[in-house]
């Protein structure tokens, strides 16, 4: 069985640790819908990307 020699300081321990952090989500307000809606991502809603019409927009079920 493996087992450490030395112990792990606490700053090389938190080294590690450095990208398990929660990182915010990069939303912005749409400037057509004004809703909100991820970067660089197709609004689902109503289909746009970038002012162009990708998808179809849904309708309401």
């Amino acid at each position: 069985m493996a087992v450490p020699k030395r112990k792990t300081t606490p700053s090389r321990r938190g080294m590690r640790r450095s990208h398990d952090a929660l990182k915010a989500i990069n939303v912005q307000e749409d400037s057509h819908t004004g809703e909100y809606k991820l970067r660089h991502h197709i609004d689902l809603k109503s289909g746009m990307y970038r002012g162009k019409q990708i998808l179809e927009p849904k309708g309401d079920y």
